[in-house]
């Protein structure tokens, strides 16, 4: 088995630890500026990373929900169906000195691939680290398709 592999992000910024096989999509095809996206070489999972202008008008457990309706708005989600929301301990993080709260929500998106008409269920897993000294929110997005 492959060992796990320690990705720099945005730069060096900071970096992340990834599991054996995954794949840079920046080195398959153009990724936003603001996002860094990895993905399983063969169960179509997906680890996206993004570094999003802070939404300060939503607070607490709406700003996961906001999140994650986002996301859904952007890919043309036919459903959005938030399962659970949940906060995160800021003790456990490695942001923890400049995180001012984080959330973990786990939902369902009925999304069609790119070129496809036919939609499926995709579950995602969210994470979202509030971060006000840089008026940034860090969006961590698990996409587990079906």
């Amino acid at each position: 088995m492959e060992p796990t592999r320690n990705f720099p992000l945005f730069g060096g910024a900071f970096s992340a630890i990834l599991p054996p096989g995954a794949i840079d999509v920046s080195d398959l095809r153009p990724v936003p500026d603001n996002q860094e996206v990895f993905c399983h070489p063969v169960t179509d999972q997906s680890l996206i990373v993004e570094l999003l202008e802070m939404q300060a008008h939503v607070r607490g457990e709406a700003a996961a929900r906001y999140h994650f309706e986002d996301v859904g708005r952007v890919q043309g989600a036919r459903t959005v169906h938030v399962l659970s929301v949940q906060p995160l301990c800021l003790e456990n993080l490695s942001l923890r000195g400049c995180c001012q709260d984080a959330w973990f929500l786990s939902g369902k998106q009925q999304v069609a691939k790119e070129n496809q008409q036919v939609a499926k269920d995709v579950t995602l897993h969210q994470a979202l680290l509030r971060l006000p000294q840089y008026q940034t929110d860090l969006l961590l997005t698990f996409n587990q398709p079906p």
